[in-house]
């Protein structure tokens, strides 16, 4: 059994040796003000957050940091092991809505995140090839939206394919008990809970210029990975009762299976595009009405 101790207010395996250096990055003040604020949330929400595998985050240079994807604030968790290794910084790709908001967009790009548009993602992946080569950590959500059954869903192929581009290390990271905080379909938790948070980053993987087999072994470990730690926060924090609506089906609880939630995703893909469709044939109705 692993043995932990209190870093900052996380707990981290006992022989983890925390950097002295910062990095850099740890100059950029916007950014490193809004950690201050993630931080102040996440001890506000008093749970326990174990995160393990922090050395596996470069002290120096880009890497692929990626993660699975349950929880709206999965990349403030995905952040603590960066900011762990001399305070590095994680430039998240992210929906472009997100930056589309007026809230949330002034943020995001004061951070520097990288907007995805699905609709012409090569801008997007020039953008963290760019980053990626210029020294910089890009996390990466490889199912490309929430798993509803809190499994890993199948992977796009971008994570592995910019690495090998940038000739940087991918590096794997899963978490689980984010999707308790608040997650897609579900009630927000962000009071003073005590939901404990776990966070594991695996050894680099090198990534190879056959993206699909990089991409398949990336799975893999992820999915390995991914098993233990629910094994381990099980363990450790339960045992839970069934028909809990935060846990797989898998487990006993009541979370869509991953065919059921991939049958939902693809429902919700057809209403968006019909949704699309339709208000842009509005808008082009509109614009004739205007000319006649």
């Amino acid at each position: 059994m692993t043995q932990y101790r209190k870093e900052v207010g996380f707990l981290v395996p006992v022989d983890y040796v925390r950097p002295t250096v910062k990095h850099a990055e740890a100059k950029e003040p916007f950014y490193q003000s809004m950690i201050n604020v993630a931080l102040g949330l996440i001890r506000f929400q008093g749970g326990e957050f174990i995160s393990e595998g922090n050395e596996n985050v470069p002290l120096t240079g880009g890497a692929v940091l990626a993660g699975n994807h349950h929880g709206y604030l999965d990349f403030i968790y995905y952040g603590v092991p960066a900011f762990l290794q001399g305070r590095r910084l994680v430039r998240f790709m992210a929906k472009k809505a997100v930056f589309d908001s007026k809230i949330s967009g002034p943020l995001m790009r004061g951070m520097k995140h990288i907007p995805v548009d699905r609709e012409a993602g090569r801008d997007a992946y020039l953008h963290a090839v760019q980053d990626l080569q210029a020294g910089r950590l890009v996390g990466v959500f490889p199912e490309a939206t929430h798993s509803r059954s809190f499994e890993l869903k199948d992977f796009k192929s971008g994570a592995a394919r910019m690495a090998y581009e940038a000739g940087v290390p991918l590096i794997p990271m899963v978490n689980f008990g984010s999707q308790r905080v608040w997650t897609k379909g579900g009630p927000k938790h962000l009071g003073r809970k005590k939901y404990p948070l776990w966070v594991r980053v695996g050894e680099p993987i090198e990534a190879t210029e056959d993206a699909v087999a990089t991409t398949e072994k990336l799975h893999k470990v992820m999915s390995e990975m991914y098993v233990q730690l629910k094994a381990d926060y099980i363990e450790r924090f339960g045992p839970f009762p069934d028909g809990l609506p935060w846990m797989p089906a898998s487990l006993g609880g009541s979370a869509p299976t991953l065919a059921e939630a991939n049958k939902m995703d693809e429902e919700e893909r057809v209403r968006r595009a019909a949704e699309r469709a339709a208000k842009a044939a509005n808008k082009a109705a509109n614009k004739d009405a205007d000319r006649k």
